[in-house]
């Protein structure tokens, strides 16, 4: 199992939806998250962090509500916004960096 430190340090775009399971507006981001993973194929690396499973991370990044959305590249935050976002957005963002 790959390392998140691993992940992020990444020269390919990272973007990383901190969820929870019980959050609404987060399972709203699930499908929106696909059909980005649709439009940019491999130029960016998408990944769900569950909060509750892993809250020494979300600690971390001060995550306080969710979903909370961050595009990392090289191991930097690039981008952060929290809320859900629609695809086409995101698209436009991640390609601030690929």
């Amino acid at each position: 199992m790959e390392k998140f430190e691993d992940i992020i340090n990444s020269e390919k775009p990272v973007l990383v939806d901190f969820f929870a399971t019980w959050c609404g507006p987060c399972k709203m981001m699930h499908p929106i998250l696909e059909e980005l993973h649709d439009r940019i194929g491999d130029k960016a690396r998408i990944i769900k962090v569950d909060i509750d499973q892993n809250q020494n991370l979300a600690s971390f990044y001060n995550v306080r509500s969710v979903p909370t959305l961050m595009v990392f590249k090289n191991g930097n935050i690039e981008w952060r916004e929290s809320g859900v976002q629609q695809a086409a957005k995101l698209e436009q963002i991640l390609s601030l960096y690929y």
